[in-house]
């Protein structure tokens, strides 16, 4: 996978491309924490983005369907990202370019903002699909962005949801024309880029302790 990080004033656009569809590897995993910290030590906000058609298709499935500590070591790779995510001080939006599944929904539901495309695109997690359980890191973002009423048909049940779908359910925060997803993701993050001090970053993070203390304590690994 190809990660990129380009700046836009104090505006840091992290893009994910693979060519395909955006299925997250390990050395996906590396590349991403790597543009995060560059982006945190260059920007005053972040947007993570997509290529055209896919956001990020899900884990790697041959990896997680294999052998188990490889399962688990790309697994917590994703919740760790998911992690700096979550308790980031920076405003952080999210330009869902197409196609959002699995990580990719739990990332997005990290972000400050999440901006979907109009299109025939789908969003939502698979692992019940799959045989898989969600770890209990990842029911922290989804319980805090997804409404209520669609906690069993999507993280239980597996609901694939279109666009306008995800909206109502709390998968995504605005719909814009195709295309102009990381436009309108830019164009927010600048406007909050913007406002003085840390005020943003402060509050956000006091908002968030405690669930990023549960994150950080799930993602510990287990002492002997």
């Amino acid at each position: 996978m190809d990660i990129t990080v380009d700046f836009q004033e104090d505006v840091a656009l992290i893009k994910m491309d693979d060519g395909k569809l955006n299925v997250i590897t390990r050395d996906a995993m590396e590349q991403l924490h790597a543009a995060l910290d560059k982006a945190d030590a260059d920007s005053r906000a972040i947007v993570l983005a997509g290529r055209p058609g896919s956001f990020c298709a899900g884990f790697h499935l041959p990896t997680m369907t294999g052998p188990p500590k490889g399962a688990a070591e790309l697994g917590n790779a994703g919740g760790e990202f998911a992690l700096r995510l979550w308790q980031s001080r920076k405003p952080l939006f999210a330009a869902c370019t197409g196609h959002g599944f699995t990580i990719g929904a739990i990332w997005m539901a990290c972000c400050d903002t999440r901006i979907g495309e109009e299109g025939e695109f789908q969003l939502g997690l698979l692992e019940t699909r799959m045989g898989l359980g969600l770890p209990n890191w990842a029911l922290i973002p989804l319980r805090e962005r997804i409404i209520a009423s669609e906690w069993i048909p999507s993280v239980v049940q597996s609901r694939m949801y279109d666009p306008t779908g995800a909206l109502r359910a709390g998968l995504l925060d605005e719909l814009v024309a195709p295309g102009q997803s990381i436009d309108r993701a830019c164009e927010l993050a600048a406007e909050f880029a913007a406002f003085p001090g840390d005020g943003y970053g402060a509050t956000k993070q006091k908002l968030r302790a405690g669930t990023a203390e549960l994150f950080r304590q799930d993602l510990e690994p287990p002492r002997d």
